[in-house]
């Protein structure tokens, strides 16, 4: 069997396309990130309300159970604040960080944790950004509606010279089939509430995200009469 030329011959001219898919979906997961922190003179104080407050976020994210798919500890930072006016290395106080990042798969929860968060002392809470899954459907819907795509081009250009396709020798992905993990998304801060009573659960309208796919065909054709 004759190899095809690379760049086609008038006996099997080839027909190179393009194929897109642009889809709009629900997101599958939100993520918030929680900064916990501390400062006092003392360094153990510090130490131990830092400890104290780390483990009650801890606990209340825990408490969501299978809501919270995934907890993490990032960055952890203690700092001493030297005095500006002070001659050598007087500590003026000591200030401690820690960051938590969780991922919530249930939505429905996710308003009241960050409000419930947000309560505790000294503590701040970033997000929610919004994102599919790797293994999304909808990767692969946009990928397949992507094909679908560059062979009714195909079959278009084909068409308006009065031929048709003979087969397909080539489909190339562009590597664009899906958005970076957590992109696209917004972000809200929210300050530790300072009264006694719990805050209402926040209202937070999921955004929805922007799968895109694009790949590349090349076809040969019937020779078309000219």
């Amino acid at each position: 069997m004759a190899t095809p030329h690379p760049y086609g011959t008038p006996g099997a001219p080839h027909l190179t396309v393009r194929g897109e898919a642009h889809l709009e979906t629900a997101p599958d997961l939100a993520r918030i990130a929680v900064t916990l922190t501390a400062r006092g003179r003392d360094r153990r104080a510090t130490l131990d309300d830092l400890t104290r407050r780390n483990t009650d976020a801890l606990d209340l994210l825990k408490s969501y159970g299978d809501a919270v798919e995934h907890l993490e500890t990032g960055a952890l930072t203690v700092t001493p604040e030297l005095s500006p006016h002070g001659r050598g290395e007087r500590v003026r106080a000591h200030q401690g960080a820690v960051h938590l990042t969780a991922d919530l798969g249930d939505f429905t929860a996710l308003g009241a944790l960050v409000t419930r968060l947000a309560d505790l002392d000294l503590t701040r809470v970033d997000g929610p950004w919004w994102s599919l899954r790797p293994d999304s459907p909808a990767h692969r819907e946009a990928r397949q509606q992507a094909v679908h795509d560059a062979v009714r081009r195909a079959r278009e250009y084909a068409e308006a010279l009065g031929t048709t396709l003979a087969a397909l020798i080539e489909l190339g992905d562009t590597g664009t089939g899906h958005p970076e993990p957590f992109a696209r998304t917004r972000s809200m801060a929210f300050a530790a509430a300072t009264e006694d009573t719990p805050p209402p659960p926040l209202d937070l309208e999921p955004r929805r995200q922007h799968v895109h796919a694009e790949v590349n065909a090349r076809f040969t054709l019937q020779p078309p009469r000219l």
